[in-house]
């Protein structure tokens, strides 16, 4: 009986080490685990805790949160917070509210926003088209190809870069939001997205078969313009049919003088601005025209500047399928160093330019407090871990990419070198502080990619890199799919 038992035991563990080199979890390895561990008084402590309250509330790093005064040595004027709603248009909302500071100095406005849903009607408009145009491209694609997937997974989506708000707008002009006010839809574009993408793809498979038996690209432009009339009307529906031209005027808040300033109560100034608000004429545009009189912003000398250390730095790179257009360029940018990244931001800046960028919003920011700063949820401690990875390896393990788009406003330097960041979001006022963020330095460096600056505010040696041709990054590249639109 020992002896076979003796056997038996030697036989499980010859079978769990057998086991183990295949990499299973195997009982053995379980039975190991298991004893290895001993809840002691501390992982006690932290077991109460961490089923009791959210690990966020347990891990917040209050030395963070308590030190931020909210002064900015250099701060651009704005009014308003916008919200993007159940919608991933950050990347729009971002590229417009760059511009609405302009506008509302400009002419001396109480408040000024820009219509979104127009922008977004031309915006579908035009992935539906480019999407149909893949579809020809790639006719004989495999379904497995990973040009395939990628179209099909992104091209209908939400989501952006800054050339697609540069290219809709050379295109399509704004219009002011009372023009072509929000929707349901435009505010909560899951459903409408979802048929959208049912309608567009049945169509798809229709030209798909048609092609099968014969027909032509050109028979499948034509069936291509017989689907555009089609996502056309159904656009209309959600979202209103964009004007053409308009009628639209505006009031002019005087602003007052030191005198006013210092005699008047904050109701008898109220009263004074109604009496003397400056209401103009009617006058007609169209998108285009509002946008050259209005804005006048030159979008053409924007350029993009990235930080990715898993790609060499002081190249020109481009992501490929990453515009919304067709006909139009990629995504494409000079990779740089996260300290030259900060010095041209504060310079745009301090010049009065509010600066479009794109982050990583998934760690470590507090909707609570309107805080961005690195470890500012302490979880390593929290938990006795170490979850510390660079830039490069989370680009690597997919573990860090943008996902949202935002715009700075303001910025604290102290010695002539930055320190924090005044972030305007485009979630409402009701997070943050009143929709603003703090962001720090630090945070700045682990999770900030890109941000779009006049070609002004940027040294010579790095425009001039743009002038290399462009190495090519796939579709597939971590973060290259554009901001999805947190």
């Amino acid at each position: 009986m020992k002896t076979t038992i003796a056997f038996f035991h030697a036989f499980l563990l010859t079978a769990s080490l057998a086991s183990a080199e295949d990499g299973s979890l195997n009982a053995g390895l379980i039975e190991r685990l298991r004893s290895g561990y001993e809840m002691d008084a501390g992982d006690r402590a932290r077991f109460n805790a961490v089923t009791n309250a959210s690990i966020e509330t347990l891990s917040l790093n209050r030395a963070l949160v308590s030190g931020q005064d909210g002064h900015f040595s250099h701060r651009i004027n704005t009014k308003g917070v916008t919200d993007q709603k159940s919608s991933g248009r950050c990347w729009m909302f971002a590229g417009l509210n760059v511009m609405r500071p302009k506008v509302i100095a400009d002419r001396k406005l109480a408040d000024f926003a820009f219509s979104t849903a127009y922008l977004q009607f031309w915006d579908k408009m035009e992935k539906a088209n480019l999407y149909l145009e893949y579809l020809i491209e790639l006719r004989d694609a495999d379904f497995l190809d990973r040009d395939w997937e990628s179209v099909n997974e992104w091209t209908l989506s939400d989501g952006g870069w800054w050339n697609y708000v540069t290219g809709l707008i050379e295109k399509y002009g704004v219009v002011p939001e009372d023009v072509m006010p929000e929707t349901h839809s435009s505010e909560n574009t899951s459903t409408m997205n979802e048929v959208l993408e049912r309608l567009v793809r049945a169509e798809a498979s229709r030209m798909l078969a048609a092609y099968r038996n014969g027909a032509t690209p050109a028979n499948l432009r034509a069936a291509k313009e017989d689907t555009l009339a089609r996502v056309y009307r159904f656009l209309c529906l959600n979202l209103g049919e964009p004007p053409a031209e308009f009628e639209w005027r505006y009031e002019a808040k005087p602003k007052k003088d030191a005198k006013e300033e210092a005699e008047g109560t904050e109701e008898e100034g109220d009263e004074a601005d109604v009496e003397n608000k400056d209401l103009q004429a009617w006058s007609t545009f169209t998108p285009k025209s509002f946008y050259e009189e209005f804005v006048a912003v030159p979008l053409r000398d924007y350029v993009c500047l990235y930080n990715d250390p898993k790609q060499a730095f002081g190249k020109h790179y481009r992501f490929e399928r990453t515009t919304n257009m067709a006909g139009t360029d990629d995504m494409h940018f000079v990779n740089i160093e996260s300290n030259a990244m900060r010095a041209i931001a504060a310079a745009s800046i301090v010049a009065g330019e509010p600066v479009w960028f794109a982050s990583n919003v998934s760690v470590d920011q507090s909707k609570e407090h309107g805080l961005m700063a690195d470890r500012l949820f302490d979880y390593d401690t929290l938990f006795g871990i170490d979850t510390k990875m660079s830039k490069a390896d989370r680009t690597r393990f997919l573990a860090g990419a943008s996902n949202h788009a935002m715009v700075f406003m303001g910025v604290d330097l102290r010695d002539g070198a930055p320190q924090k960041w005044l972030v305007e979001n485009s979630w409402g006022s009701k997070v943050g502080n009143d929709g603003v963020w703090t962001m720090l330095n630090d945070w700045f460096d682990e999770n900030v990619y890109t941000i779009i600056v006049n070609r002004a505010h940027v040294p010579a040696d790095i425009l001039t890199t743009f002038d290399q041709p462009a190495k090519p990054l796939p579709a597939w590249y971590p973060g290259a799919a554009g901001i999805p639109g947190n």
